[in-house]
């Protein structure tokens, strides 16, 4: 008997859950650094020229592919074209990977949440931040505590279903997180000094214009749209038929890029008030875990900001980290034909061993270095977002572009009498543009990762 497949109520309801899914940890953290390595405005520019084209082609491509087949990528693409059927084990691997190590970071946000409840917040601000950070991640037990519990959470809401687990999710966590990003960006920008790091930020450098500019922005497209990693398919074959795919696209992105704005605005006027341009050296991790956290400790409300700052990064992480699980749910049931209880639990159980090592890689397994990076989660991070993402992506536009057509996808966007808006763009991005910067991308993430090349 096969399973019921749900849905979204209606447009808004897809927007603000495919938004939800794009606005995630990629978004805070990551956003920003690489506005500040590569010129402030300029990188923004860059970034929302790219949104518009190469992020516009490959979003409403995969979102049409799903809503076409209505179905997980695992058996979406193999129906577009029986070529490609392999694309669909290599795009639902990539959740599969991303999510044990992303739930353990969404467990160390949960863990700075409970410092500044309370009250620690001055001994996880010392010394840069990095000693108190660097004693919580190097422990046995304490990470792996926090790393279940933003798993579990994750699972209760995918566990709810689409519209009254996803859905509802993030039509309550979106408002309440673009309130609170708005309520500290004007908080930051009032502190002394602040107004210096707006400059900086919003000035575009031109000198700093190069290839790798493109590159960082093209690989935060990745993070922040939710790209080349089967969610957007999977939420397409959640979406009804009388919805505009072309109209959801370009509010997903006008969602998206204002919550990478005001991030920016957040951390990187905090940042170059506390320290200067000295200040916007870190990422990742350490702006996250350490020089946010050393940088609220001089603030006058420093517990204040610090947990509201910390809830908004919780909401932010769970709402990715929903849509990621649910990419591997739907192709479970599809490809299982079982029920969301039981797929919910099996990808609970493999995620959670599979993230173990993600957890103590900075602790007992620190001596473990795959390839020569940093640690264990570094690894499975480049794995999935330097190398699998790119291929998947690159390999959807040749299919689309050169073997099934455009037409595939045009007529789907077209369902319902509907304009296909930018539709010689897409076609010349898909064909043309966006498969040459792809492989422009592999390659220099696959150059840095390994210190040949730095980004």
């Amino acid at each position: 008997m096969e399973t019921k497949r749900g849905s979204f109520t209606g447009g808004i309801g897809f927007v603000i859950a495919a938004a939800s899914s794009a606005i995630g940890l990629g978004n805070l953290w990551r956003f920003p650094y690489l506005a500040a390595q590569y010129g402030g405005g300029i990188f923004i520019l860059v970034y929302i020229i790219l949104a518009l084209t190469f992020g516009f082609t490959l979003m409403i491509t995969e979102i049409a592919i799903g809503r076409k087949t209505g179905k997980s990528p695992l058996i979406a693409y193999g129906e577009i074209s029986k070529k490609f059927k392999f694309l669909g084990y290599l795009a639902v691997l990539v959740p599969v990977i991303i999510l044990p190590y992303y739930c353990v970071i969404g467990g160390w946000v949960i863990k700075y949440i409970t410092v500044y409840l309370t009250g620690k917040h001055i001994e996880a601000g010392a010394n840069g931040g990095a000693d108190y950070f660097l004693g919580f991640a190097g422990d046995t037990v304490s990470p792996l505590v926090f790393f279940l519990i933003f798993l579990t959470l994750t699972m209760i809401i995918v566990l709810a279903g689409v519209e009254k687990g996803i859905e509802k999710v993030s039509k309550l966590l979106m408002p309440i997180l673009l309130f609170l990003m708005i309520a500290i960006a004007i908080y930051v920008v009032t502190l002394p000094g602040a107004l210096d790091g707006v400059k900086y930020y919003l000035k575009p450098d031109f000198t700093k214009f190069s290839f790798k500019t493109v590159c960082g922005a093209m690989g935060q497209l990745f993070y922040s749209m939710s790209l080349a990693m089967g969610i957007m398919i999977t939420y397409g074959s959640y979406m009804k038929k009388d919805v505009s795919v072309n109209k959801s696209v370009a509010q997903i992105e006008i969602f998206d890029t204002l919550v990478a704005f005001l991030a920016g605005m957040m951390i990187i006027p905090a940042l170059y008030a506390a320290g200067g341009e000295e200040a916007l050296t870190s990422k990742g991790v350490g702006l996250m875990f350490m020089s946010l956290p050393s940088t609220f400790a001089d603030m006058a409300s420093a517990r204040i900001i610090g947990a509201v700052f910390f809830i908004l990064v919780l909401f932010a992480a769970l709402t990715s980290s929903v849509s990621v699980m649910e990419a591997i749910v739907s192709c479970l049931m599809d490809k299982f034909n079982i029920k969301r209880t039981k797929a919910c639990i099996g990808v609970f159980v493999v995620a959670l061993i599979m993230g173990v090592p993600s957890s103590l890689g900075f602790g007992v397994l620190s001596h473990i270095k795959p390839l020569g990076l940093d640690d264990i989660l570094t690894f499975f991070d480049y794995i999935s977002n330097s190398v699998l993402m790119p291929i998947v992506a690159f390999a959807t536009c040749i299919m689309i572009g050169w073997v099934v057509g455009t037409k595939v996808v045009k007529e789907e966007v077209q369902v319902g009498g509907y304009k296909f808006k930018r539709e010689k763009m897409y076609e010349i991005m898909i064909k043309y543009i966006a498969p040459v910067i792809l492989v422009g991308i592999l390659i220099a993430y696959t150059l840095d990762a390994f210190g040949i090349v730095k980004m």
